[in-house]
């Protein structure tokens, strides 16, 4: 009885590391696939970088649950507004999360952009930007573009850009400035899994946007 009862504990364990072992090799396996499609196509010089006529910037809180000042999301704002000013981009679409009174990531960036001297007739909100997805494929279906740039950091433009391949937009990213330190590795290692789920929601899920609704083109010669 006892020597039943320890090679059933022995199976479970051995079963345990096994299935541990295969979901770290998958975590691996997602996160070099997406970082090996995309790193030709991530620029962080503006002088490199390909003008495009919109370039898309990816939502984040402006600051974060402690009160303090969220690095990536000023980092971003000054990247778009560095490209719209060298001419790189002619508009900018700001997609972010609107799900609850008091939190507005679109509005935030659109402020922010707005102290630095971006007209508002050059940016266009989205407020269905609950997540990367969303953000990007709506871009191509709702606001019509489908050649653009990411703006948002590196780690994050990477997933953008995997999924703006799925889809067959040509789209290309540029890198804000990342973020040191503790919190900066947090969020990568976040990533990591974020990128798993991004390769579930497109080969296995396929995951839609949460919200579409009909087209609005955005003018870009307006």
């Amino acid at each position: 009885m006892a020597i039943n009862s320890l090679m059933n504990k022995t199976l479970l364990l051995l079963f345990l590391s096994l299935s541990g072992s295969f979901f770290i090799l998958l975590l691996w396996v997602c996160d070099v696939w997406i970082e090996r499609q995309t790193h030709g196509r991530l620029y962080s010089s503006l002088e490199q970088v390909t003008a495009k006529p919109l370039g898309l910037v990816l939502g984040t809180v402006k600051e974060t649950a402690q009160g303090t000042t969220n690095a990536f999301f000023y980092h971003r704002i000054e990247a778009a507004a560095a490209l719209y000013k060298a001419g790189k981009i002619q508009h900018l679409l700001l997609s972010g999360d609107n799900h609850r009174a008091g939190y507005n990531e679109p509005e935030d960036m659109r402020d922010a952009l707005l102290q630095r001297g971006i007209p508002i007739s050059a940016m266009t909100l989205d407020y269905a930007g609950f997540r990367t997805l969303d953000s990007v494929v709506r871009t191509q279906l709702v606001f019509q573009q489908d050649d653009f740039i990411v703006i948002s950091q590196a780690f994050h433009n990477a997933r953008a850009l995997f999924i703006a391949d799925a889809y067959g937009i040509h789209a290309i990213a540029f890198n804000a400035a990342d973020v040191p330190g503790v919190f900066g590795i947090k969020v990568r290692l976040r990533e990591v899994l974020a990128r798993f789920r991004a390769v579930l929601d497109l080969y296995l899920l396929r995951t839609q946007p949460r919200f579409l609704g009909p087209p609005l083109p955005i003018d870009l010669h307006a």
